[in-house]
């Protein structure tokens, strides 16, 4: 991971714990406080914040509710992101009933899927026909899509999204995407994910015998 991309995913995590320190009622922060609650260090806080001019008071810290309004407008979190989602197997169907996304301020508007059986309204989203994305995405300028198909369709589906006019994919399949450089692609693959954890764990215990 660049550093660039470590930072943007930090900011991130700050914007999650002080969220979280809202709700539990703080109203000041101080760097090593929000350090701490992220896992990094004070300095590292402060770094990151020095990159995009946010600076705090020494003696009074950073007041959430404002360090909350300039991580939205660098993140572009100052309204609700709306996402589709692609496959409505065991994965996107877990991905539908995960409350977190809202959390967030990010919104699955709508999910895709082949077969007819599963085009249906899942709670309050509507799962719609694949012939249907090239006009969804269109009408309602979308950018980003959870693609969550099997590998054998992923490459196809990457595709129609990115004619559509899809310019961010959150990849599911196990499989590596093709797609031009103006589009990004984030390869999530639970599997190897699990395999790199245990790998390690077995490392860790060996080196400890």
């Amino acid at each position: 991971m660049s550093e660039s991309k470590s930072c943007i995913f930090r900011l991130f995590r700050y914007r999650r714990c002080l969220r979280d320190l809202k709700e539990l009622g703080y109203v000041k922060v101080f760097s090593d406080n929000l350090g701490e609650a992220s896992g990094v260090t004070a300095a590292q806080v402060r770094k990151d914040f020095s990159l995009f001019g946010i600076t705090g008071n020494k003696k009074g810290g950073y007041i959430i509710d404002a360090l909350i309004d300039k991580l939205n407008y660098i993140l572009g979190k100052d309204e609700v992101q709306k996402v589709i989602l692609v496959g409505t197997g065991n994965l996107g169907s877990a991905l539908l009933r995960y409350k977190g996304f809202n959390k967030e301020d990010i919104q699955i508007s709508a999910a895709f899927d082949a077969d007819p059986a599963k085009q249906m309204k899942s709670g309050a989203i509507q799962i719609y026909p694949v012939k249907d994305i090239l006009d969804y995405v269109k009408i309602n300028r979308i950018r980003v899509a959870i693609l969550a198909v099997p590998s054998v369709v992923a490459q196809e589906s990457a595709e129609m999204l990115i004619a559509a006019g899809v310019r961010g994919i959150l990849n599911f399949a196990p499989v590596t995407l093709k797609v031009p450089e103006k589009v990004i692609v984030n390869n999530i693959n639970l599997a190897i994910e699990l395999e790199n954890v245990i790998y390690h764990v077995s490392v860790r215990e060996k080196n400890h015998r």
